[in-house]
């Protein structure tokens, strides 16, 4: 549940930064890569946790 959370959060915090750049507040070049230094900040938000079950082998953590 924690990995769903992590998830939710740097996909708020993207659609915040892309807000931001609408109304002027960021530059629109910042805003371009701010989703890809997002995703290199936060690697376990879209990278599956080592707990998480394996699909292929039916087995749980």
């Amino acid at each position: 549940m924690k990995q769903t959370y992590q998830a939710l959060l740097v996909a708020a915090s993207m659609i915040g930064i892309a807000l931001l750049a609408v109304f002027d507040f960021v530059p629109v070049e910042v805003a371009q890569y701010s989703p890809f230094l997002l995703l290199a900040l936060f690697p376990g938000a879209w990278l599956r946790d080592r707990k998480s079950c394996d699909l292929l082998n039916g087995s749980e953590a």
